[in-house]
């Protein structure tokens, strides 16, 4: 079967200028970013090519260059008109250069004049001012070193600067961004007039971003392949739905018209969008898998297609997440609707266990902040979220190390893993029974004391004993009932 090509599509709209420098070739920027720009070339007549710098050593640069830097994206879900799946080949990347192997390419990007925009996705522990980058280093090691010399050879040509936008899964990741470069340009030295050219000549936006990526399917290889009618390597799989909030002047906007034909919400404050998919997403996610994990379930969609699990879910989102979300309510709305389908997702096989990793830490930041804004509003405790903290006892109380040293907890005799921070797991090793005081009252696992929300424990203790007294499921019941 012949390779991806340009020979073997020659109908494929490619741009005829490099526009965008993008930092990383996984499967996420060329599913979502790049993505995007194909459908404002191909739908809007733009011209937004895109040069991908590999930011590691190894990467995956030489795999697009053999298929001319072409690959294909397949969209697989569930929207409102049922199961869907798309597919096209995507010609946005023009070039992909490796400074590890050739630094001076990557300083010679700083010369191309219709270069204006910068987006990136070198993960959480990307975005970080380390102190140890040297100008000299051919390349630096972190990416705001790199960076910033190549800001740097761009202050050096004269020419104008960049609008940055960060992907990474940080709050205020453009804030933080730009942090780290200052910082970096001060410890080299770089002097005042490039900190000013820094300051007035670059823009760099906060974002958000949304999509499930499931990359590479390499169990579904050969099949795919043969659907297709050729071989791509770099062929790359998402879900339908795609969410960019891009925090900026109205500048951005006029230069970068996404929002035309792609989900893209150009705004000056991200915040409360990344609260809605915290609260709303996650802490949905959050809230519902420990207790489904323990009613015998494996996978979300599984959650999906069982009567109690979703009415649970759906309880827990309409009545008591969705309420505490500072949007308009039909924007809310939609959000929810799109929630469940994404969700039901029946290519995406999402296992609950994967989910449950740090699961104290993850209620804390997702949960916790709903729970107590509902209580100050109501003066009464939600009881589905307050579910999910009763679930999360049972799931880790009593658990034991294995032979390896790796904790597990039981389900019907059979061994599952918890994995969490040390001190949260030698805690729950500890409790024989669940105590919701002990737990609640634990500063250490919550940062706080948890016994101080008025009706919590009481509540948590209710629940408790009615999964003691039933089932899991039974207690599941009578939360979304109430």
């Amino acid at each position: 079967m012949e390779r991806l090509n340009k020979a073997l599509c020659p109908q494929v709209k490619r741009p005829q200028n490099i526009r965008v420098m993008q930092f990383g070739e996984g499967g996420f920027l060329r599913a979502f970013v790049d993505e995007m720009l194909d459908n404002l070339n191909t739908q809007c007549g733009g011209d937004y090519g895109v040069a991908i710098v590999q930011p590691l050593e190894r990467g995956m640069c030489k795999l697009l260059n053999e298929q001319d830097c072409l690959y294909t994206v397949m969209l697989r879900g569930r929207e409102e008109s049922g199961d869907v799946k798309k597919v096209k080949v995507v010609g946005t990347v023009l070039e992909t250069i490796e400074p590890y192997a050739d630094f001076q390419s990557y300083l010679d990007l700083a010369k191309v004049d219709t270069l204006r925009f910068i987006v990136s996705n070198t993960t959480e522990a990307g975005i970080v001012y380390t102190g140890t980058d040297n100008y000299e280093d051919r390349p630096q090691p972190s990416y705001p070193g790199k960076l910033t010399r190549f800001l740097h050879e761009r202050f050096l040509l004269g020419k104008p600067g960049f609008i940055i936008m960060p992907c990474e899964l940080i709050d205020d990741n453009g804030y933080h961004l730009k942090d780290a470069v200052m910082k970096t340009a001060k410890q080299w030295a770089l002097g005042d007039e490039f900190i000013t050219w820094l300051e007035k000549d670059n823009i760099f936006c906060s974002t958000l971003v949304d999509r499930i990526v499931t990359g590479f399917p390499r169990k579904e290889v050969p099949g795919v392949f043969e659907e297709l009618g050729y071989e791509d390597q770099q062929l790359d799989t998402a879900e339908p739905f795609g969410l960019w909030v891009i925090e900026g002047p109205e500048q951005v906007k006029k230069e970068l018209p996404l929002d035309k034909v792609n989900p893209v919400i150009f705004t000056d404050n991200v915040k409360p969008y990344k609260l809605r998919k915290v609260r709303m997403l996650n802490g949905a996610h959050t809230t519902m898998v420990l207790g489904a994990y323990l009613a015998g379930l494996d996978t979300v969609g599984e959650c999906m297609a069982d009567k109690d699990v979703r009415a649970f879910l759906e309880c827990a989102l309409s009545n008591e997440i969705m309420p505490n979300v500072p949007l308009p309510q039909d924007e809310v709305k939609a959000f929810a609707e799109a929630v469940l389908l994404r969700f039901e997702n029946p290519f995406n096989r999402h296992e609950l266990l994967s989910i449950a990793l740090n699961s104290v830490s993850k209620w804390t930041a997702r949960v916790l902040p709903t729970l107590k804004d509902y209580q100050k509003k109501t003066g009464e405790i939600p009881s589905c979220l307050a579910f999910g903290l009763t679930s999360l006892i049972c799931f880790y109380t009593g658990i034991k190390p294995n032979a390896a040293g790796e904790y597990e907890g039981l389900r019907d005799g059979k061994p599952y893993p918890v994995k969490d921070d040390a001190h949260v797991l030698t805690f729950f090793a500890a409790q024989t029974e669940p105590d919701a005081h002990a737990v609640l009252s634990n500063t250490a696992l919550w940062g706080e004391d948890l016994t101080a929300i008025p009706g919590l424990e009481a509540k948590v203790a209710s629940q408790l004993a009615d999964i003691k007294a039933g089932c899991i499921r039974c207690a599941m019941r009578k939360a979304f009932e109430k």
